[in-house]
C-alpha cells in the first residue's frame, strides 16, 4: 500500500498470558490523506474480520468506491473482498465481477465467481425492479399479512418490512443458513429491529402442508418455481393453491423468450445452473390456466424489466386471485 508500518506491542493488555492482542500501529509515508483514509476505511473492518451492522447491498457500492485505484491491483483482494462484506458470497462474487477484468475472472476461486444470472441480469438492475414491482402488485392486492415463501435471506422481507400498511410477515425457506442471514438483515429481536411477532421466519418446505403460514392473505414465490423439478410442481400447487388457499398468489419466473437478447447466454442455456426449466410466456401462461382450472383462481400477467416488443421483459409475473 505504500505506507511505512511500525507496529509495538502494547503489554499488560489483554487476558492471559503470551503475545499481546493489542498494539500501537504507525503508519508513515507521503500520500494524499483521503487515500489513506480510503485504505483504513477498508482495511480496519477487514483486520478485525467483522462489521457490526448489517451488510447489503449498498456495501458492495461502498467497498468498490473506497477501493478505487488501489483494491483491484491489491494481491490479497479475494480476502479483502470477502472480510469487508463479512463472507457474503452472493457479495462478493458481484464485487469481484465488477471489480476484476473480464480477462482475469478465469483466475477467481470458484466460490467467488459470480453466477451466470447475477452476472446476466446485475447490469440491467433486474433484482431491484423485480422487488419494486412484487411490492406494488401486493399493495394492489389490499393485502396486509404476507407470505413469502422461499424467502432466502430476506430481500423482500426487509422491504416490506418498512411499509405501514402491511401487518404481518412470514417467510418461509427450507435453508437454515439463509433464514439466519434474514434475521440478521431485519435485525430480529435487535434493537433497531421490527416488533416482536411482526416477523416470522419459518424453516420448511413448500411440499409440504403448513399451517404456520396459512393466516396470510396473499402467498408469494419469486424465482422459486424454476428451481423445482416439473414432476414436483404438482405437489406445490396444491399445498399453496389448494389446501391453503390465500385470497391471492404472486408468481416471478425468468421469461425464457428474453434469454435470446443476453449476449453472454448460450442459446438454450437456462440463466442459473439451478434451474430446473425456464418458461415462455406461452407455457407460464398455460401453466397459470391449468391452475384457474382446478383451483378456481384468475391470473393477471405482467412483465417486469426493459419489454422488447418481440421477444417481452427479462421477468414475467403471474397474480392470482380466488
Amino acid at each position: 500500500m505504500g505506507w511505512t508500518v511500525d507496529l509495538t506491542p502494547i503489554e499488560g493488555i489483554g487476558s492471559g498470558a503470551g503475545e499481546s492482542r493489542y498494539g500501537h500501529l504507525k503508519l508513515t509515508g507521503t500520500g494524499r490523506l483521503s487515500a489513506l483514509l480510503n485504505h483504513l476505511y477498508v482495511l480496519i473492518p477487514v483486520m478485525d474480520d467483522a462489521k457490526h451492522y448489517w451488510v447489503g447491498e449498498a456495501e458492495v457500492d461502498k467497498l468498490l468506491s473506497k477501493g478505487e485505484g488501489w483494491l483491484e491491483k491489491h494481491p490479497a483482494k479475494d480476502l479483502i473482498v470477502r472480510r469487508y462484506l463479512r463472507n457474503r458470497g452472493a457479495l462478493a462474487r458481484i464485487a469481484l465481477e465488477r471489480l476484476v477484468p473480464e480477462t482475469a475472472r478465469e483466475t477467481l476461486p470458484p466460490e467467488l465467481r459470480v453466477t451466470p444470472e447475477e452476472a446476466l441480469e446485475t447490469p440491467i438492475r433486474l433484482n431491484d425492479l423485480r422487488m419494486e414491482a412484487v411490492v406494488r402488485a401486493i399493495q394492489a392486492t389490499g393485502a396486509t399479512t404476507v407470505a413469502d415463501l422461499g424467502c432466502g435471506e430476506g430481500k423482500l422481507l426487509y422491504r416490506l418490512v418498512r411499509e405501514r400498511w402491511v401487518h404481518k410477515l412470514f417467510g418461509l425457506d427450507p435453508a437454515a443458513r439463509e433464514l439466519e442471514w434474514a434475521a440478521q438483515r431485519l435485525k430480529l429481536n435487535e434493537f433497531g429491529g421490527p416488533p416482536g411477532g411482526r416477523v416470522t421466519l419459518l424453516h420448511g418446505s413448500l411440499t409440504y402442508r403448513d399451517g404456520r403460514w396459512a393466516a396470510a392473505d396473499v402467498a408469494v414465490l419469486v424465482e422459486v418455481i424454476e428451481h423445482l423439478d416439473e414432476d414436483r410442481l404438482p405437489l406445490v400447487e396444491r399445498i399453496v393453491f389448494g389446501e391453503t388457499a390465500p385470497k391471492s398468489v404472486i408468481v416471478t419466473t425468468p421469461n425464457a423468450d428474453y434469454n435470446a437478447l443476453f449476449p453472454r447466454l448460450a442459446p438454450g442455456a437456462f440463466r442459473h445452473p439451478d434451474h430446473r426449466f425456464e418458461w415462455s410466456r406461452a407455457q407460464f401462461e398455460t401453466w397459470a390456466a391449468k391452475i384457474g382450472e382446478i383451483y378456481g383462481y384468475a391470473a393477471t400477467f405482467s412483465g417486469i424489466g426493459a419489454q422488447d416488443s418481440t421477444l417481452g421483459a427479462p421477468t414475467q409475473m403471474a397474480v392470482f386471485t380466488r
